[in-house]
């Protein structure tokens, strides 16, 4: 959804974004959209009625630019005053198509809450899919489970997980062994979820027979990936360069999902995040699905939505993306 704003003033738009654009990064938690902008043009990204409210909502900061300086304590207040929540709720509530089911042969999975069964549908319906948002909506978990799936199927004849390596704040030097051992630290998340749904025996023997394989982003150059499911994780550490790079891997009869959250960027600033310049780009592209998770989704110990939702509202300017 496209918005521009009037009278096109520097000083109230510049108060208007916040420092580091805090003040639309706390507005895209919140709803989980995406909100970019040039000058008075705003352009936002996401599913039609927290796109809707994310415009009524920054027309209106803007009218309060006029008087008086936003701050991020004063944008939260705002948020609450005028109740996105409830729209939220309301939305999740109305998610009334069937429910997608992922039947693996250790068992049934199925999606919690509206987004992760978007999320489930969108998977199955498009080629590239993008997951985007913070840690424990389980974004990666689902991904893996619906590659099972498709592997079990017979709807694919490989799987390919892929990570950026890079080192979370941390210089952690030298790592020993082969290429699989040296960035196996870096995808054990997927891994963890793999020895879950297919067992610990069974993915080793898939390994040996490269029909479940481990690389790392910068091993994908080059390379055609046809009838395979494809993940991609951690993808807000990768520049828009590499981004592009994997998004071109993709052949025929493949499935690619993209995950990441944009607030948690550990690429040097102030390098650009390629989740969030190829979620801009591709907004409009045919066969691409997005799924915008928030702290409300949050699946793991109920402190973790807590927490996430205490950083949201305390420290939304450090992501460094």
């Amino acid at each position: 959804m496209e918005l521009s704003l009037e009278p096109a003033d520097n000083l109230r738009l510049a108060n208007l974004c916040g420092q580091f654009d805090e003040h639309l990064r706390l507005l895209e938690k919140r709803l989980g959209v995406e909100v970019n902008n040039r000058g008075n043009r705003f352009n936002i990204i996401g599913d039609a009625e927290p796109a809707q409210a994310g415009a009524e909502v920054i027309r209106d900061l803007y009218r309060i630019t006029a008087r008086e300086t936003l701050t991020p304590e004063r944008v939260h207040l705002h948020l609450q005053e005028s109740q996105v929540d409830l729209l939220m709720e309301r939305r999740d509530s109305a998610a009334d198509e069937e429910d997608p089911v992922l039947r693996l042969r250790r068992g049934v999975i199925r999606g919690r809450g509206a987004h992760q069964m978007r999320y489930l549908r969108n998977i199955r319906t498009h080629d590239l899919n993008f997951g985007v948002g913070p840690a424990g909506t389980g974004k990666t978990y689902l991904a893996v489970a619906a590659a099972c799936e498709a592997l079990e199927t017979d709807r694919v004849r490989r799987l390919v997980l892929v990570r950026p390596a890079v080192e979370a704040g941390e210089r952690l030097g030298f790592l020993p062994g082969d290429l699989a051992q040296k960035i196996d630290p870096y995808l054990r998340p997927m891994y963890d979820a793999l020895y879950e749904m297919l067992g610990f025996e069974k993915v080793a023997k898939l390994q040996e027979r490269s029909v479940i394989e481990v690389a790392p982003l910068a091993y994908m150059r080059g390379r055609t990936l046809n009838d395979a499911f494809v993940i991609l994780d951690e993808a807000q550490n990768t520049t828009p360069e590499q981004m592009k790079m994997f998004l071109t891997r993709i052949g025929f009869g493949s499935t690619a999902v993209v995950n990441g959250d944009v607030t948690q960027t550990d690429l040097p600033h102030p390098r650009q995040s390629g989740l969030r310049h190829g979620v801009e780009i591709l907004k409009d592209v045919k066969g691409v699905s997005f799924t915008f998770f928030t702290a409300r989704d949050v699946v793991r110990h109920p402190l973790v939505q807590r927490i996430v939702e205490a950083y949201d509202a305390g420290d939304v300017g450090g992501k460094g993306a």
